[in-house]
């Protein structure tokens, strides 16, 4: 839409200047005369910016700043002021002007002046919208779920958010442990302030310092500039570190001494910034077990694990099934412009004896799919994807179900199965990524297409195997 702008001035000759100039930058533009023409414009049509002259007669540019601030407090205000006389438009700012232009005019300081200034209310506004969007998505009433599990994780979170503590939080991929961490975040004091993630895994060694604390001009071959790091930019707020279980020890000496001592040094700088951070960690790796093994310090987890919230697998809470696909159907019925009322009581039953690996993202990515291509009113078990209702999706038969008779049986092809069958369900997890099914069942990548090779799955499409 085009910004629209009111132009006061006593002078005709100034109204017609501004008038023909904004309407050839695209601008729909109204012109008073004085400013109380200007005030009863306002009563019947919005604006976002008045341009005022400072000196007319009735009501003066001054009076009706203070006016339109206190009936419009959004709107931008731009005081024209003559050579000069910059004290008065000095005392306008103060009480709430965004800037001053002054007579005679510079056209190309006076065109950039108005774009500057209604270009930072957008982006005002985006940041207003998107702060209380935010503190909807990550309340409480979205993180669903009715099962104890979940009320015990409702608890924590409301108790951890009001106090700065370093949270860990440890779960299966795709339990939602992002949400758990922005929950924390937005629900406390610090609501107001950053909240910055940080995927551990994705960024490389080589430039996991620089992401992290930043540097300076010429530190390295690339560094044509000084970069500002993700620590300062959290200052006063949150770093979620997801994935903190893929860091190589050479940055966990330096996150161990950033959560200690309070302190970043850029590559190539020689001075410290103080920061003020707090910190929420996220893994699905073991990282006790990592602590042996040597791979993470000691020191480093003490200072993350204050306080430890255990994200469980959907498997372990599949009471909270109807109501996350019911709320996914509401979700994805609104994104995709769609209508389906219900999902039948049979293609529920189907839903909830499906095992999940993927767990709750694998669940919203199933209802995703299944809303986009649902043709009727109601979702039925063959809406859904084959593999949800096959038997490979269903739970793996436990070692004590499957029966040996006396003719025994064949171990390789049994246990040929079930990793076919696994490895069918971590594809369709991982919306056919082959990287991210590797890493839910914790092989390589080559292992993995070793295996998609193995069982002629590749009659999946390589197209739905391919990498990120």
């Amino acid at each position: 839409m085009k910004a629209r702008i009111l132009v006061v001035d006593d002078e005709e000759s100034i109204r017609e200047f501004l008038e023909i100039m904004l309407r050839k930058e695209g601008y729909e533009v109204t012109c008073a005369e004085d400013g109380q023409k200007a005030l009863d414009v306002l009563k019947n049509k919005s604006f976002d910016m008045v341009i005022s002259d400072l000196q007319m007669p009735n009501v003066t540019g001054i009076e009706l700043l203070r006016q339109v601030k206190d009936q419009y407090p959004d709107m931008l205000f731009m005081m024209i002021t003559a050579f000069g006389t910059t004290e008065n438009a000095v005392e306008a700012m103060k009480l709430g002007a965004y800037d001053y232009i002054t007579k005679p005019f510079k056209i190309d300081e006076v065109r950039i002046n108005i774009a500057n200034a209604l270009r930072s209310q957008n982006l005002e506004v985006e940041n207003r919208s998107l702060k209380k969007e935010l503190n909807r998505e990550y309340n409480f009433q979205n993180l669903v779920g009715n099962s104890e599990t979940m009320h015990r994780i409702y608890d924590l979170i409301k108790r951890v958010s009001q106090a700065p503590t370093n949270v860990l939080i440890t779960g299966d991929s795709g339990t939602g442990k992002e949400m758990v961490a922005k929950a924390i975040h937005y629900n406390g004091p610090l609501k107001d302030k950053p909240f910055i993630t940080v995927n551990c895994g994705a960024i490389p060694e080589s430039l996991m310092e620089s992401e992290m604390f930043g540097h300076k001009k010429g530190s390295f071959t690339g560094a044509v500039s000084d970069k500002v790091g993700l620590f300062e930019v959290a200052d006063s707020g949150t770093l979620f570190l997801d994935e903190v279980g893929e860091l190589p020890l050479t940055i966990q000496v330096k996150l161990l001494r950033a959560i200690q001592e309070r302190v970043i040094r850029r590559v190539g700088g020689t001075e410290d910034a103080k920061i003020n951070v707090r910190i929420i960690a996220a893994t699905n790796r073991d990282l006790e077990e990592m602590v042996k093994e040597g791979s993470f310090r000691q020191d480093l987890f003490y200072r993350l694990n204050v306080i430890n919230i255990k994200t469980p697998a959907l498997r372990e809470r599949s009471e909270d099934i109807p109501a996350l696909a019911n709320h996914f159907l509401q979700k994805y019925n609104e994104r995709l412009g769609k209508s389906i009322g219900a999902i039948s009581a049979e293609a529920m039953e189907v839903l909830k004896k499906y095992d999940y690996p993927g767990n709750v993202r694998e669940l919203e990515n199933i209802i995703e799919r299944t809303v986009a291509l649902e043709g009727g009113g109601t979702i039925l078990p063959e809406s859904l994807p084959p593999f949800v209702s096959t038997p490979s999706g269903r739970k793996l038969a436990s070692s004590h179900e499957i029966e040996i008779t006396e003719d025994g049986l064949d171990l390789d092809k049994v246990m040929g199965q079930i990793e076919k069958e696994l490895l069918i369900k971590a594809i369709h997890a991982s919306s056919g990524v082959k990287k991210r099914a590797a890493k839910l069942l914790n092989i390589t990548f080559r292992s993995m297409r070793y295996r998609v090779e193995k069982y002629g799955l590749g009659v999946m499409g390589e197209d739905e195997l391919d990498e990120d």
